[in-house]
């Protein structure tokens, strides 16, 4: 029965007999075979139980390594075409910025000492990125060495405020301007210079402005007025300067 069964074994295996007891050493004992089956059983007794299914579970395996290696390779592909549009960008945002800070600042120099008449100022960057730097101010009226725009009197950073405003509306008008109660820390001397550059700057922008300064009102077109001829009654009265010059020489 044993011999039957060895002889089955060699058949499932395609192996003859007497091929196999051909390619035997000649002083293969019975022992040292018996030592080796020992080994081979043990090393087979270590791996465990046998996963019949990890074929095809290495099969999904591998086909989800494959999908999975595509996903990535896409990734990457999108990151680093991120990565170089960021760079793009962050280039032009530089050479922009750089440009438009140095187009500020000088038109800031032209229209300070026309507004104090006289003095210096500014813009400085306080950091060395520009991306991320910040914008100081530096602020120098006539007959003043302060540091720090933070030294100035009210009227003097509100000319200051101005002076920077329109600079940047030099470079970049808008259709239309509000300014409130911007006279109102000013004396007549600097509501004069503001009033004067505001006409200037008119040609191009139109200006709203809120005021209760006369010399402000004297430049206007057209005044709107509210007032309060019956208690508790507002009326806005509108009057149109030229139109009222007019009538006035009539």
């Amino acid at each position: 029965m044993k011999r039957d069964i060895v002889l089955e074994q060699l058949k499932e295996a395609q192996f003859g007999l007497e091929q196999v007891l051909q390619n035997l050493p000649e002083d293969l004992e019975e022992q040292q075979c018996e030592q080796e089956l020992e080994k081979l059983s043990n090393r087979i007794h270590r791996l465990g139980p046998i996963n019949l299914a990890a074929i095809d579970e290495y099969e999904q395996q591998s086909e989800r390594k494959v999908y999975l290696d595509s996903q990535n390779e896409d990734l990457e592909k999108a990151l680093k075409t991120l990565q170089n549009a960021i760079r793009k960008i962050d280039k032009e945002t530089r050479t922009r910025f750089k440009e438009t800070f140095d187009k500020i600042n000088t038109g800031l120099q032209s229209l300070f000492p026309r507004v104090f008449g006289g003095g210096q100022a500014y813009l400085d960057m306080t950091g060395d990125d520009l991306l991320d730097t910040g914008v100081a101010i530096m602020a120098r009226p006539p007959g003043k060495r302060n540091s720090t725009i933070h030294l100035l009197s009210g009227g003097e950073k509100a000319m200051t405020a101005i002076a920077l405003v329109f600079s940047i509306f030099h470079l970049n008008p808008s259709p239309f301007c509000m300014l409130d109660e911007v006279d109102a820390p000013l004396d007549d001397t600097n509501v004069g210079r503001y009033a004067n550059l505001v006409k200037e700057m008119a040609e191009n922008v139109q200006f709203i402005f809120i005021t209760h300064n006369k010399i402000t009102m004297e430049m206007a077109n057209q005044l709107l007025g509210v007032t309060m001829h019956e208690a508790g009654v507002s009326r806005i009265v509108a009057v149109d300067i030229d139109e009222a010059a007019e009538l006035a020489a009539i």
